[in-house]
C-alpha cells in the first residue's frame, strides 16, 4: 500500500497528442456563427439560406405589428442579393452608452445578443427574441450594407463577414419625419452548400403569408426579372403590392380554393387576453377531401411544429363542440375526441404575446405553458356563440365529427388484415377467390361486377397472382351517403378485409395485400356507373392508393367481330364499325356481337381480352397534381349530396356538346 505513495513514483509518459491551455479556442465576436451555422439558421441548405431573409423580414415586421411601419419592401437582384426596407422608425445610430466608441447600429449587427427586444419598452410583442438574427445575417454575409433615415438625415455603412468595413457615415439628407431602414445582403456562398440559391415563388410566398398575419402592412415586392424561371409551374411576379385587409380569413380563403367544407362559412375570430398579456387571431374551416393542415404562427413567426397556442385552439374546438352535442341531444358526442375534431381542421391561428418562448432559434415550436389556457378560454367562448348563432351549420358540423369518431371505433375493431400465413388464420369475405402467392409483388385482385361475371373470372384468372372479388351490382355511393350506411354496407366491408390495409388516416401501403387493384365491370353505360361509384370510394376513403398508383380499371370489349375463324375485339361504337370496314374488304362474311356483360364472355374470352397481362390493357387511375382542386370539384358535382351541381353540370355540357352529349345520356 505504501509503495502507491511512493515519494519518487517513475515519471509517467505524456501523450504524443497533448491537450494543454494553448489548445483552447476562443472564439469572438461573430466567430461562432460562422463556425457554427448550423446553430443558428438550422443548417447550411437552401432552407436555411432562405432563413437569412426571414430574420431581417422579421424586424420590419415587428415595426409594423408595433404600429411605427406602414410598409415592407423585399427586392431580389440579379447579383444574387436581397434588400429588406421599411418606413419603421430606423436603427438607433448613436453612441451605445456600453460600447461608446460604436454607434447602437454597429453593436446590434455586430455582437449577438443585442437588441431592443428584451424588454418590452420598445417592442412589446415581436419576432426576434434572442438578439441574434440581424448579427447572424451579417455574419453570414460576404457583403451587407445598412442604410438608416432619422433625424433628418440618411447614415450608410458597410459590413463583411460579421465585421465593419467602414464607418458609418451621413451620405445625405431626408425629410423631417422620414424614417426608416434599409438592408442589404449577399449571403457568403462559401457557407451555404452549393448550388444553393433564392428562390423567387419560395420569398414571393414567404412575403404573401407575413401579409395575411398583419392585416395592417403594405408589403411591396420586386424581383429582377431574369431570376423568374417563366417555364416554372408556380412562379411569382417581377412585381406586387401585396395587402390583406381581412388578414388571416383572406388567407384560409385562398387556402380552402373551391374544395368542399363542411360548413359554408368559416369559423374566425380574434380575442384580446386579460391583463395585457396578448392578443391571438383565427380562422378554421372543417374540410373534406384534402391533406388538411392547421398553420400556426407566434408575432408573425412561422411554428411549423406547433405548440401550445395549437393545444389551446384544439382544445376549443374539441370541448365547445361536444359540449353543444350534449346540449343538442346527440347521444354520440360523448364518444368523439379531440383527434376527432382537429384532425380535418384547416385553419390558421395567429398569436401576439410579449415573451414567448421557443424550442430553438429557427423557432418551429412555442413551448409557453400559459398560452394553453390564454388561447382556449379566447376561442371557446366565441366558438359556443358561433355554434349557437349558426344551428344548421353546426349540426352538420356534429354529424361529420361524430362520423369521424365512429370510423375510428370501427377501425379499432377491424383491424388492418395481414395475408394468411401458416400459424396466422385471417377472416376474409366469403366470396373472394384469393390468389396463392402470399407476397403482394406481382399480385392484383380484379373487382367484378356480379356473381356471373364473378364466376367467369374466376375460371380465367391465374390462380397465384389473381384474386377475384364479386359485388353485388352498384355499391353505395360514399360521397351523399351517411357514415352509419357507409360503415354498414356489406360490399364496403369486403373491400376493406379483402385489402387490409386500413381506410383513412389508417391507411398503410405496407399492408396493402395486392400490387394492383383492378376494377372489372361491364363495358356499357351501366359498368361505367358502377366503375364511378368505386372510383368515388377509393377517392374519398382511399386517396393515397390512387395517388401511390395502385388502382386501375379493366378494358373489356363491347364488341366481338368474327370473320371465319378469326375474332377481334373493340371496346366502342366507332372501334367496331371501323373493325368492319376493314374486314368487308376481305374475303367471308363478318358477324358482329355485342356482349350484355362480363358474365357472357367465355372464361377464354375474357382471359385473352381483359385478364392476360400479356394481352389485355389497362388505365391507370391518377390526378394530375395541377389538377387537385378541379378532382374534388368534380365529385362534388357529380357524386356528392347537391343533385343541382349535377343538373348544371349537365346543362352545361349539353350546351357545350350538343346533340351527342345528350345522345350518350339517353344511353
Amino acid at each position: 500500500m505504501s509503495d502507491l505513495f511512493n515519494a519518487n513514483p517513475t515519471k509517467v509518459q505524456q501523450p504524443k497528442n497533448e491537450y494543454t491551455a494553448v489548445d483552447i479556442e476562443v472564439l469572438e465576436g461573430l466567430e461562432p456563427v460562422r463556425h457554427r451555422p448550423g446553430m443558428y439558421i438550422g443548417g447550411t441548405d437552401e432552407a436555411a439560406r432562405h432563413h437569412l431573409v426571414s430574420e431581417v423580414f422579421d424586424n420590419s415586421m415587428d415595426e409594423a405589428v408595433a404600429g411605427f411601419a406602414t410598409y415592407i419592401e423585399i427586392s431580389m437582384h440579379e447579383d444574387g442579393s436581397i434588400t429588406i426596407a421599411d418606413n419603421g422608425r430606423g436603427i438607433p445610430v448613436d453612441p451605445h452608452p456600453k460600447y461608446p466608441d460604436k454607434s447602437a447600429l454597429e453593436v446590434i449587427l455586430t455582437t449577438l445578443h443585442s437588441g431592443g427586444k428584451f424588454s418590452n419598452k420598445v417592442y412589446y410583442t415581436s419576432g426576434g427574441l434572442h438578439g441574434v438574427g440581424i448579427s447572424v445575417v451579417n455574419a453570414l454575409s460576404e457583403k451587407l450594407e445598412v442604410e438608416v433615415k432619422r433625424d433628418e438625415k440618411i447614415y450608410r455603412q458597410t459590413y463583411s463577414k460579421g465585421d465593419a468595413t467602414s464607418k458609418l457615415e451621413i451620405v445625405g439628407e431626408c425629410k423631417p419625419k422620414e424614417y426608416g431602414t434599409r438592408i442589404t445582403f449577399y449571403p457568403d456562398d462559401s457557407i451555404f452548400d452549393k448550388g444553393t440559391k433564392f428562390r423567387p415563388h419560395r420569398l414571393y410566398n414567404q412575403a404573401k403569408s407575413k401579409a395575411y398575419l398583419f392585416k395592417g402592412v403594405e408589403i411591396r415586392w420586386n424581383c429582377a426579372e431574369s431570376l423568374i424561371d417563366e417555364n416554372a409551374k408556380n412562379k411569382a411576379p417581377a412585381s406586387d403590392i401585396i395587402r390583406f385587409p381581412n388578414g388571416i380569413a383572406d388567407y384560409l380563403v385562398s387556402s380552402i380554393k373551391k374544395e368542399s367544407t363542411v360548413t359554408d362559412e368559416p369559423f374566425t375570430g380574434e380575442g384580446v387576453f386579460p391583463e395585457k398579456a396578448g392578443r391571438v387571431e383565427w380562422a378554421v374551416h372543417w374540410a373534406y377531401l384534402r391533406d388538411v393542415k392547421t398553420r400556426s404562427y407566434c408575432n408573425t413567426v412561422p411554428t411549423p411544429q406547433g405548440g401550445t397556442h395549437e393545444t389551446g385552439l384544439r382544445n376549443a374546438l374539441f370541448k365547445g363542440l361536444r359540449e353543444f352535442g350534449e346540449l343538442a341531444g346527440n347521444k354520440k358526442a360523448g364518444s368523439i375526441t379531440a383527434d376527432d375534431v382537429f384532425n380535418t381542421v384547416h385553419g390558421i391561428i395567429s398569436l401576439f404575446i410579449p415573451n414567448p418562448q421557443f424550442q430553438g432559434q429557427t423557432k418551429d415550436k412555442l413551448s409557453n405553458r400559459e398560452v394553453i389556457r390564454l388561447v382556449e378560454h379566447a376561442i371557446k367562448d366565441r366558438f359556443d356563440h358561433w355554434l349557437t348563432d349558426n344551428k344548421d351549420a353546426a349540426l352538420e358540423l356534429l354529424g361529420f365529427v361524430v362520423d369521424r369518431a365512429e370510423e375510428r371505433l370501427s377501425r379499432r375493431q377491424t383491424r388492418e388484415i395481414v395475408r394468411k400465413t401458416v400459424v396466422q388464420k385471417i377472416r376474409l369475405p366469403g366470396k373472394l377467390a384469393d390468389c396463392t402467392r402470399q407476397a403482394p409483388e406481382g399480385t392484383e385482385i380484379f373487382l367484378v361486377e356480379g356473381d356471373s361475371a364473378g364466376g367467369s373470372a374466376k375460371m380465367a384468372r391465374n390462380r397465384e397472382t389473381q384474386a377475384i372479388l364479386p359485388l353485388r351490382g352498384k355499391i353505395l355511393n360514399v360521397a351523399s351517403a351517411t357514415r352509419d350506411k357507409i360503415m354498414q354496407n356489406q360490399e364496403i366491408k369486403d373491400m376493406g378485409l379483402a385489402f387490409g390495409c386500413g381506410v383513412g388516416e389508417a391507411y398503410r401501403e405496407e399492408d396493402l395485400r395486392y400490387e394492383k387493384i383492378i376494377i372489372m365491370t361491364d363495358a356499357d353505360v351501366d359498368g361505367a356507373h358502377i366503375a364511378s361509384l368505386l372510383m368515388t370510394y377509393f377517392y374519398k376513403f382511399m386517396p393515397k392508393m390512387i395517388k401511390q398508383g395502385h388502382l386501375y380499371l379493366a378494358q373489356p370489349p363491347l364488341f366481338r367481330v368474327t370473320q371465319g375463324t378469326k375474332s377481334f375485339y373493340a371496346s366502342d361504337e366507332s372501334e367496331k364499325n371501323r373493325l368492319v370496314k376493314e374486314l368487308e374488304k376481305g374475303r367471308g362474311n363478318v358477324d358482329v356481337g355485342r356482349f350484355k356483360g362480363l358474365g357472357e364472355m367465355t372464361p377464354a374470352q375474357l382471359k385473352e381480352t381483359t385478364m392476360n397481362p400479356e394481352s389485355r390493357v389497362l388505365l391507370k387511375v391518377s390526378i394530375d397534381e395541377d389538377k387537385q382542386e378541379l378532382a374534388a370539384t368534380r365529385v362534388e358535382e357529380l357524386m356528392g349530396k347537391k343533385p343541382e351541381l349535377r343538373y348544371k353540370f349537365i346543362t352545361e355540357q349539353s350546351a357545350v356538346m350538343g346533340d351527342e352529349f345528350k345522345a350518350n345520356l339517353d344511353v
